[in-house]
């Protein structure tokens, strides 16, 4: 019975800071004073106080660990047994405050000591707790590390630097690689399309940071400054960017359509609005990463093993979106002979259009009915089936018979239907059901890329940046929590386990522990 009021005993001086804190916020809510408040007044007081009594709350609970800890044998993965231990200390940064955790740590001559309580509790090598670094991953994901720094300082009781917040996001972004190695996937039916699609997102970096071409220009124009060209925008620079590959691996139905289905939602050419369009399938296990680190062609093998690992046995129909860069291109076909598969590969029709209204102008004056006209027949060809070798051909001879003056932009579209000919079989692709515009993946370069990493005024590290690409893939593709219970546990292995014989932590704590007596 000793030993049971014993622990009482412990429990009660564990708390009683807590507890105090506690009565002390329940008498002041109940006082006149309190009644004088706005409810904002209330609110800001009463989640001020919580805190300080969770932190209390937490360092009872661990001064408790402290107090039941035992000796236990202790060897490690180098084969050395820690013969000697000693009471030690170490701070532990949480989201709200900071504590102080007391454990044993075991030592022997020469090699690095180990405490079980550590592997236990599974700390960190810092002093971060992994709620403070999950915070510092979800702000860091929208907004600046400078914003990271003043959104915890004014919602948590964590401080953390700002260079100490870029380093703990590299940290967190270490196991992607291997969580998607072993994601397994929803079970998809062989009637769905497989839809790869990529493209490419500039990001100013720094000068290390920049590809070795770009980074010997880079380096020149900061030695012997010049005039900008004229096309580029106010402040934009040339030689300060450096490309990140982004990619898309989704699932989706076919959808059945027709050249007026595909005229009639475009606004800017369709004559009369339609709705008896039949609802459109939404994609599913739907996946979206960017690297700026790796090369082009490594992101797009790394869509092809996606792909492939959905469809080992390659009973669906495959289809490669792209927006028609020559050297995107050359790296896909590259990449299906390389991995043996039979592709589909159709250049994104927005980016046909775009190209159309240009030649459009040089015929008829913007915004005209007349060059609406123009782009709506053409495009309507193209829908057909019509061989854009003859569209290109028609538009040249136009052009020519016209004696046009300013006629760059024709040839420009003329060119590029030549070029892609092969990969603008829209005809064909609608009545297979083909999805014919690259909108995910130019929606994916937007949120994924550009509304993070294109703020004003950044300047990217290759390291930093790509960190934030992965983890912004997550949250993206609806990953983040399973990815962090894998971060977890892989965490506890690397800083824990993998240090012990056998990978097993010693148990610090007895498994059977006196109740509290009623």
């Amino acid at each position: 019975m000793s030993a049971a009021y014993q622990q009482i005993e412990q429990q009660e001086a564990a708390f009683s800071s807590a507890r105090e804190k506690f009565f002390a916020l329940q008498q002041y809510m109940g006082s006149e004073s309190s009644m004088r408040l706005t409810h904002a007044q209330l609110e800001a007081y009463v989640v001020e106080r919580t805190r300080e009594i969770a932190r209390d709350v937490v360092q009872g609970h661990l001064d408790l660990r402290a107090i039941a800890e035992v000796p236990v044998r202790v060897a490690g993965s180098d084969g050395i047994e820690r013969k000697q231990h000693r009471s030690a200390c170490r701070r532990l940064r949480l989201l709200v405050g900071d504590v102080t955790v007391q454990r044993l740590l075991y030592q022997a001559c020469g090699v690095e000591g180990l405490a079980p309580q550590d592997g236990a509790l599974s700390l960190a090598q810092d002093c971060f707790s992994m709620g403070v670094r999950r915070r510092v991953v979800e702000e860091a994901i929208r907004g600046s590390f400078d914003e990271v720094v003043e959104r915890l300082d004014s919602t948590s009781g964590a401080h953390v630097a700002k260079r100490q917040a870029e380093r703990l996001v590299l940290a967190a972004a270490v196991d992607f690689e291997e969580f998607y190695s072993t994601q397994p996937w929803q079970e998809e039916i062989p009637e769905q399309l497989l839809i790869l699609t990529f493209d490419g997102a500039g990001i100013i970096m720094r000068i290390e940071g920049l590809r070795e071409q770009t980074r010997m220009k880079a380096q020149q124009d900061a030695m012997q400054p010049q005039v900008w060209p004229e096309h580029l925008g106010t402040g934009e620079k040339p030689n300060r960017k450096r490309m990140a590959e982004v990619a898309s691996v989704y699932s989706v139905e076919p959808y059945v359509r027709t050249a007026d289905d595909i005229i009639s939602e475009m606004a800017s050419i369709r004559l009369v609005r339609t709705n008896t369009s039949p609802k459109r399938p939404r994609p599913v296990n739907k996946r979206v990463w960017a690297s700026v680190e790796r090369e082009m062609s490594d992101v797009i093998d790394e869509g092809f093993r996606e792909a492939l690992r959905r469809d080992p046995k390659q009973q669906r129909r495959w289809v490669v979106l792209v927006d028609g860069q020559t050297q995107q291109l050359e790296a896909i076909v590259a990449a299906a002979k390389r991995h043996d598969v039979k592709i589909t590969i159709i250049c994104d029709f927005i980016h046909v259009m775009e190209y159309l209204w240009k030649a459009a102008h040089c015929f008829h004056e913007a915004g005209s009915n007349e060059a609406r006209l123009w782009v709506a027949e053409r495009a309507r060809m193209l829908l057909e089936g019509v061989d854009a070798s003859q569209v290109a051909a028609g538009m040249r001879r136009s052009a020519t018979r016209q004696e046009l003056a300013r006629r760059k932009a024709v040839d420009t579209c003329a060119r590029y239907l030549k070029k892609r000919r092969n990969y603008l079989h829209y005809g064909d692709a609608l009545a297979a059901g083909l999805p014919i515009a690259s909108g995910a993946i130019e929606g994916a370069c937007r949120h994924l890329v550009r509304d993070r990493l294109d703020c004003c005024g950044a300047r990217w590290g290759i390291n930093g940046a790509e960190a934030i690409l992965k983890l912004r893939a997550l949250t993206s593709s609806g990953d983040l929590e399973d990815y962090w219970e894998l971060h977890l546990r892989c965490e506890h292995q690397r800083n824990h386990a993998a240090l012990y014989a056998d990978a097993t932590v010693p148990t610090p704590i007895p498994t059977t522990r006196l109740r509290r007596i009623k």
